[in-house]
C-alpha cells in the first residue's frame, strides 16, 4: 500500500513539474498545460504574473506585462508565444480547475564574433547564451565532425565550416543548439593597390620625383572617382552654358525695350471708309411764291 501511495507521489511530481521548452529568439514558441480541457478555469502565469485566465463561461481576463500582448491560448490550453524575447525566459505556471502544472522556457542565442561569413586565419569566438535558469550552465561546443571544442577559433581553416553545436544540460537533461559556420579565402590585393604600395616612399621625409609620385597616385584612383570628376565637370559646363544664353536673353529684351521708348512710330492719319453710290438727286424746286405787292406811292396833300 505504501509502495502505491509513493508512486502516485512521485508520478504527480513528475506531472507537476512540467517540461523543458527551448526556442530560439526572436521565433515562437508553443507551450502546453498538461491538459487537454478544463471545466471550470484556465489560469496561465509567467513566475507571478498573470498572463491569461479564460473561464469555461464568462470573459476571459488578461495581464498587463509585456508578454500578453504576443500571446494568445490556442486549442484550449496551449500558449503560444510570437516573437520570443530574453525577458520571456523562465517559469511558466498553468492551472487547470485546481491541477497546477510548472513548465520552463528556455531561450537560446547562438552566434559567432566577428558576424558573418569568417575569413581564413582569422581569429574567432563562439557565442552560447541560455536565458530562463536561475543559473547560467556550463555549455560546450562541438565541432562539424563531433570533437568537443571551447568555442574560441585562434585560426580558422576550411575544416570549422559546417554545423557546430552549442550543448549544455539541465535537470539529468541534455539539449542542443546549432550554428552553421561559413568559412572565406581573404580578398586578393588589387592591381592599383599594389601599385600604388610601390610608389609610397620608403622614408617618411623622402622628396624626390614627389611630382611624378603623386601624377601615378591620381592615375590609379579608382574608376568611380573619375566617374564623379567627370559628372561634376559636365554639370559646371551646363551651368555656365545656362548662365551665358540667360544674361544674353536679358540684354537683348532691354536693347529691344529701349528702343521702343525712344523711338515710337507716328500715329497713322485715319482712314474713313468712301462709298461709290451715286450722289442724291436735287430736289425739285417748288411753284414760285407770289411777291407781295409793292405799296402805292404816297401822295401829296391837297392844300386848301
Amino acid at each position: 500500500m505504501k509502495t502505491i501511495v509513493w508512486f502516485v507521489f512521485v508520478l504527480g511530481a513528475l506531472s507537476a513539474a512540467g517540461k523543458v521548452i527551448l526556442t530560439n529568439l526572436g521565433q515562437k514558441a508553443t507551450l502546453e498545460c498538461g491538459v487537454n480541457a478544463f471545466n471550470d478555469r484556465l489560469v496561465w502565469h509567467r513566475g507571478d504574473d498573470l498572463i491569461h485566465s479564460i473561464p469555461k463561461n464568462g470573459f476571459p481576463l488578461r495581464g498587463a506585462v509585456d508578454i500578453v500582448g504576443r500571446s494568445t491560448v490556442k486549442r484550449d490550453t496551449k500558449l503560444e508565444i510570437s516573437a520570443v524575447k530574453k525577458e520571456d525566459a523562465g517559469k511558466f505556471i498553468c492551472t487547470a480547475d485546481g491541477s497546477r502544472h510548472e513548465h520552463i522556457l528556455l531561450v537560446v542565442s547562438v552566434w559567432a564574433t566577428p558576424s558573418g561569413e569568417l575569413l581564413l586565419d582569422s581569429v574567432a569566438t563562439l557565442h552560447c547564451q541560455v536565458k530562463g535558469l536561475d543559473q547560467d550552465p556550463s555549455v560546450q561546443w562541438k565541432t562539424p565532425d563531433g570533437s568537443p571544442h571551447s568555442g574560441s577559433l585562434k585560426s580558422v581553416t576550411r575544416s570549422d565550416a559546417g554545423t557546430w553545436k552549442c550543448m549544455f544540460s539541465h535537470d539529468g537533461g541534455t539539449y542542443d543548439r546549432s550554428l552553421t559556420i561559413k568559412v572565406q579565402e581573404p580578398a586578393t590585393p588589387s592591381s592599383s593597390q599594389s601599385s600604388n604600395d610601390v610608389l609610397k616612399p620608403t622614408c617618411p621625409n623622402c622628396v624626390t620625383h614627389q611630382a611624378s609620385i603623386t601624377a601615378a597616385l591620381l592615375l590609379g584612383l579608382s574608376w568611380w572617382v573619375w566617374v564623379a570628376v567627370g559628372v561634376g565637370c559636365l554639370v559646371v559646363v551646363l551651368l555656365m552654358v545656362f548662365v551665358i544664353v540667360l544674361c544674353k536673353r536679358i540684354k537683348r529684351k532691354k536693347r529691344k525695350f529701349q528702343t521702343m521708348k525712344n523711338g515710337r512710330q507716328p500715329l497713322k492719319p485715319k482712314k474713313y471708309c468712301q462709298c461709290d453710290c451715286p450722289a442724291a438727286a436735287a430736289k425739285p424746286q417748288q411753284g414760285r411764291r407770289r411777291e407781295k405787292p409793292s405799296a402805292p406811292p404816297l401822295q401829296p396833300l391837297l392844300m386848301l
